[in-house]
């Protein structure tokens, strides 16, 4: 797999296609979704294998997947919330709370991403 940069693209493999903001920078994945008071589409911390909503303004889906983007769990967190890390998830995936289970995701699910692309 290619290594990962800030940037956009697409996620692939639930019910629809999802836009998706891609964190890889140190600096990306510590602002997170912070400050934030929604997020369109979802957004991709990599490598993360685990996430915290302290600060937060809105709860937020959690999606932790493999080292292959398969989803390995899908947690709904509150703000002001510390997440467990999972020993074998290797991305998140965040997005608004509810909005993963309007695009099918859940367990087991395999996703693929293409970057630099602005579908939703």
């Amino acid at each position: 797999m290619a290594r990962w940069r800030d940037g956009t693209g697409t996620v692939y493999g639930a019910d629809l296609p999802v836009a998706v903001e891609i964190a890889a920078s140190y600096r990306a994945r510590r602002r997170g979704l912070l400050g934030r008071d929604g997020v369109a589409g979802a957004l991709l911390l990599t490598p993360a294998s685990g996430v915290h909503t302290f600060g937060m303004r809105f709860a937020i889906d959690v999606a932790y997947l493999d080292r292959t983007l398969r989803v390995l769990a899908v947690r709904t967190m509150p703000p002001g919330r510390l997440g467990m890390p999972r020993p074998r998830a290797r991305h998140v995936l965040e997005a608004s709370a509810g909005a993963m289970a309007g695009w099918g995701l859940r367990e087991g699910v395999q996703l693929t991403v293409r970057t630099g692309e602005a579908d939703s």
